[in-house]
């Protein structure tokens, strides 16, 4: 017997994970995708979010569409949390009325940092930046609003669709004589490829609630920055220096790395190290061991 396709939207599916969360997807087979951005639908228009959802009829919407930009968060708040808290509001509220999971992409700075070891689904989120508030509002509509939701939690992403650190500092390695980078704030950094394909596979979980998702490891933009630059057989030198010598207008957490304890729980294959997904990605932008 032939099974019918599950209805998937992506909102934000233009952005540097949503497009390779539609391409995931649409490998898949087993899914009917439709993707909407900014252009088409504007999160923060209530009537605008629940006339496109009943419209489209997902069994199951991502909601990856965001405010990212978090230094501009510190002056633009009330922006962030228009997008981040009402636009997230609004998409589980529609979600809610058509009984639809929703999959929420959030982020390690909903955490101070304080904890000095990687961080459970379970610990408790204490936020430093606007950014980070922001998103942890859109979490809390979520958990008000729904019962079948997935709240996926993921840190330092990069790929090819959108501006990202990697890119950053290559270019910023051609353009200068030498480089000073951030040694004191440890994350996960992930592949947006990874990344998907492993939002793909939890679209059938039965197992509702939050999760972590990164690449496996850790290192500070520092020695990711010396990573980078070595695979892609870049020169250029590196100098590290403090976030206070580094002046950014936000607050970062010093030490952000997320367990993924609720997906290895199930038994399910961790992602791969950062060192491995860097090293794709750079052969996919043409950059490896030049």
């Amino acid at each position: 017997m032939k099974r019918d396709k599950t209805k998937a939207l992506v909102i934000g599916s233009q952005g540097m994970l949503g497009t390779d969360l539609v391409a995931a997807l649409h490998e898949e087979m087993r899914f009917e995708v439709t993707g909407v951005d900014q252009q088409e639908v504007d999160i923060v228009d209530t009537s605008a979010v629940f006339e496109t959802l009943a419209r489209i009829a997902p069994q199951i919407v991502y909601h990856c569409a965001a405010y990212t930009d978090v230094d501009g968060s510190e002056l633009r708040k009330d922006l962030a949390f228009k997008v981040n808290g009402l636009g997230t509001w609004n998409v589980a509220a529609a979600c809610a009325s058509l009984d639809t999971i929703l999959v929420y992409i959030s982020t390690d700075y909903v955490f101070d940092g304080t904890k000095g070891e990687p961080y459970l689904e379970t610990d408790q989120p204490n936020p430093l930046s606007v950014y980070g508030k922001s998103k942890l509002e859109g979490e809390n509509r979520i958990r008000e609003l729904l019962r079948r939701f997935l709240i996926v939690r993921t840190s330092g992403l990069y790929g090819k669709n959108g501006r990202n650190f990697v890119t950053a500092i290559l270019k910023a390695a051609r353009e200068k004589p030498a480089l000073e980078v951030v040694d004191d704030q440890v994350c996960s950094t992930t592949y947006t490829k990874d990344l998907a394909k492993a939002l793909v596979e939890i679209a059938d979980t039965p197992l509702f609630g939050t999760y972590h998702l990164t690449n496996a490891g850790e290192s500070t933009w520092y020695e990711f920055a010396k990573v980078v630059l070595g695979k892609s057989g870049v020169n250029t030198p590196v100098r590290p220096v403090t976030s206070a010598d580094w002046g950014a207008a936000a607050p970062r957490p010093a030490f952000s790395v997320l367990a993924n304890h609720a997906w290895k729980m199930q038994g399910r294959r961790p992602l791969r190290p950062f060192t491995s997904a860097l090293d794709d990605y750079l052969r996919e932008m043409g950059q490896a061991g030049r």
